[in-house]
């Protein structure tokens, strides 16, 4: 009987946030090392030991229509996206489907070898629909060989697709969803949660839920015993990952003058809204606390709005000590993980803070006072820990606080 998982796929649902979450459990397992085979342009990787054989699978794929209406739906699974790009084939281009325009689908996968390294990735421009009966019979199939298959997914369209495998192939499979499915848990093998996911259960977030309302919101129940629950988010920042990501930045990192802050805005969110006034506060804190830093470098995310962006741009677009990163590659993110002596953050992104903190280096938080609902709780959790501090903009940069090797580990990998 096999007992050891020797081979694991990696379910994504497209974002970059939730499969990141994904590739650092599997880099925490130990087999980001391995030979890695990752299918291009689509969102089912193999993560197998070299002296494994590929499943072999000829992945079929759709991608995502942006036309019309599809725009406003990209939350929906990509199964019902298949469903809505097939009705309207038949009832709006019913020629398409004769004369071969129609090219959502399609049965070629381009793979290609990439080294395991943390952020190495693919097009995301095309969805995968993965076929969980294929799947599950591959791995029935191969398992005297093999071994169990370890499947992890993360984020709401993957929810499906990882139970039926489980549903499928029972004795052979392995089952990890991260992040909450919000029902029917027992489905899974294991459920990685962030603690606030919990907060309806809290004696804070009781009193803020009228007793009618409380059947509707999600989660239901207490953390069962199959669910691990973690401070903030996964991701694949450890200390092996930021060695090499100092010496892949050294030459254009080691030589600025310190202390290096980095600067990372992302977007506002629904519990954590914000806009120019936010960017107007940051700047006026940056300039406050300049004279105390050597150099700044400043990011801004996909989601950042371009008042945000802009309102910096002007302020500091020719300031000798201040860098604003253009969003070409290569993406300095790792570079400035490794090499920043302190950090300030918006607020609305949990996985650029659990990032941050796991470097163990002061993390100041901007718009903080703006979360609501389980967002706030994760503020108030990190702060309750010392690992954030709110960025006021009298702070003295080359100043280090320091927290507890025990609340760094919560921030880690399981």
């Amino acid at each position: 009987m096999h007992t050891t998982v020797r081979r694991a796929i990696i379910i994504g649902n497209g974002f970059a946030g939730a499969e990141n979450q994904c590739y650092g459990l599997i880099r925490a397992l130990g087999l980001s090392h391995r030979h890695s085979l990752y299918v291009r342009d689509y969102h089912l990787t193999h993560i197998m030991l070299p002296v494994l054989v590929c499943l072999g699978t000829i992945i079929k794929s759709i991608r995502w229509p942006k036309e019309g209406v599809n725009k406003w739906l990209n939350w929906l699974p990509v199964s019902t996206h298949k469903r809505l790009d097939r009705l309207r084939m038949k009832f709006v281009d019913p020629q398409s489907i004769v004369s071969g325009k129609c090219i959502a689908f399609s049965n070629v996968v381009d793979q290609t070898d990439v080294c395991p390294a943390v952020y190495g990735g693919a097009d995301q421009s095309d969805i995968l629909e993965a076929d969980a009966e294929l799947i599950a019979t591959n791995t029935s199939e191969t398992f005297e060989k093999d071994g169990p298959l370890l499947v992890v997914a993360s984020g709401r369209d993957t929810i499906s697709v990882a139970s039926s495998i489980k549903q499928l192939a029972p004795d052979h499979v392995f089952t990890i969803q991260i992040q909450h499915p919000r029902s029917h848990l027992s489905r899974f093998d294991l459920v990685i949660s962030p603690r606030h996911d919990y907060y309806p259960f809290t004696p804070e977030g009781k009193k803020r839920i009228p007793w009618f309302l409380r059947g509707w919101i999600t989660p239901r129940q207490p953390p069962r015993k199959n669910v691990v629950l973690t401070l903030g988010a996964l991701h694949q920042v450890d200390s092996d990952a930021l060695q090499c990501a100092a010496s892949a930045w050294h030459d254009e990192l080691a030589s600025l003058p310190k202390p290096l802050l980095v600067v990372n805005i992302g977007g506002p969110i629904r519990h954590c809204n914000y806009g120019a006034d936010l960017a107007r506060q940051l700047t006026v804190s940056l300039m406050n606390v300049l004279p105390t830093c050597g150099s700044i470098r400043i990011s801004f995310s996909r989601r950042t709005p371009k008042q945000v962006s802009e309102i910096l741009a002007r302020k500091f677009h020719d300031h000798p000590k201040v860098y604003i990163w253009n969003g070409q590659d290569p993406n300095p993110h790792m570079g400035h993980l490794a090499w920043a002596d302190a950090f300030v953050i918006t607020a609305d992104s949990v996985s650029m803070l659990s990032e941050a903190c796991s470097t163990g280096k002061p993390v100041y938080v901007i718009g903080a006072e703006r979360c609501t609902w389980k967002f706030a709780y994760f503020q108030k959790c990190l702060q309750e820990r010392g690992m954030v501090r709110p960025f006021m903009g009298d702070e003295n940069v080359s100043f280090n606080y320091v927290y507890k090797d025990s609340e760094l580990d919560s921030l880690r990998q399981p």
